[in-house]
């Protein structure tokens, strides 16, 4: 694919600055609210998750742990959110709104639904559809460049060998990194340790099928990211990508992308109809991933299956002979 010509990007940056503009970025307060860009955005990610870390809070809105801490502390003393303990840590707290915050959460959406309905209201369906695709389009390519990208940083690293098929404790280890990861990100527990470690147990006795695989990646003697295919529990010609992770701390390395890479050429080779994969609403790096290899989302929905309720999306990607 050829590079950007100089002239789509200078567009891009007008436009970017635009709408900026037009949204209201450049005042102090936003959303029909005395409220800041940051506050708005913070109360929406709780409001839509239900209940919070403040670390999960700070990686969902790309901002330091400082900064995240003052932002709580305003929202708490306004009344908007409170902390209460987390049931997985007793050190650690978890964000909710308060009822306050919950009105406050509906009048945004109203705001921004009369917003944006008024501003498209004159546009064709053709021209809705454009804005909803470029707009997440270009939304998951910036993702996609920050999360590769400190590609400085990330480049002068050698990239690690992905291991395909069952070594021994590689289940406890998946089920490890999977339980300690969550617990701190959305408060999962017991519940979601145990269908992890379940699922994770029984597909290992299917690995002898031709249509079922997994791979991982070692660094220090530790198992530090996994992805799966299975193509046998959905049928219909439909493969499914299960326990997908990477240590936080190599993040950024590239180690996803050849995890994700592996399993789509899987898929492909294979020649399965569809590759579907379940997911968290908020986990926006993993999404950039997804949709820089192919996968679309399908729906929403609340569910409550991994002990906690909370937004869930399932993601689609076709067959590419």
């Amino acid at each position: 694919m050829p590079p950007p010509s100089s002239r789509q990007i200078t567009k891009i940056r007008a436009a970017s600055r635009d709408l900026v503009r037009e949204l209201g970025f450049m005042n102090r307060t936003i959303g029909g609210t005395d409220l800041s860009a940051s506050a708005v955005h913070a109360l929406i990610e709780i409001g839509a998750n239900g209940r919070l870390s403040s670390r999960a809070l700070s990686e969902k809105l790309i901002l330091e742990k400082s900064t995240i801490s003052r932002l709580i502390k305003s929202l708490v003393d306004r009344g908007e959110v409170r902390e209460v303990r987390s049931d997985q840590d007793g050190r650690s707290k978890d964000l909710l709104l308060t009822a306050q915050g919950e009105k406050t959460v509906s009048a945004i959406a109203r705001f921004a639904e009369r917003q944006v309905g008024t501003a498209i209201n004159p546009l064709s369906h053709a021209d809705r559809d454009n804005i909803v695709s470029g707009l997440a389009g270009y939304s998951a390519a910036l993702r996609a460049s920050r999360m590769s990208g400190d590609a400085d940083a990330g480049a002068t690293r050698e990239p690690l060998p992905i291991d395909q098929g069952y070594t021994p404790g590689i289940i406890g280890c998946i089920v490890e990194m999977h339980a300690s990861h969550y617990s701190k990100l959305v408060n999962f527990g017991a519940a979601f340790e145990t269908k992890v470690a379940a699922g994770l147990a029984e597909f290992a006795t299917r690995l002898d099928a031709d249509e079922n695989a997994i791979w991982h990646a070692d660094h220090d003697g530790r198992v530090v990211g996994s992805i799966a295919i299975d193509g046998q529990d959905l049928g219909n010609g439909k493969a499914h990508l299960r326990w997908f992770i990477v240590d936080p701390d190599l993040r950024g390395t590239g180690l996803g992308k050849s995890l994700i890479r592996q399993a789509t050429q899987f898929c492909d080779e294979r020649e399965f109809r569809e590759t579907h994969l379940w997911t968290l609403k908020g986990l926006e790096a993993a999404r950039s991933l997804y949709e820089s290899h192919g996968f679309v989302l399908a729906e929403e929905y609340y569910g409550d299956q991994w002990g906690n309720r909370i937004l869930e999306q399932r993601f689609v990607r076709p067959h590419r002979g």
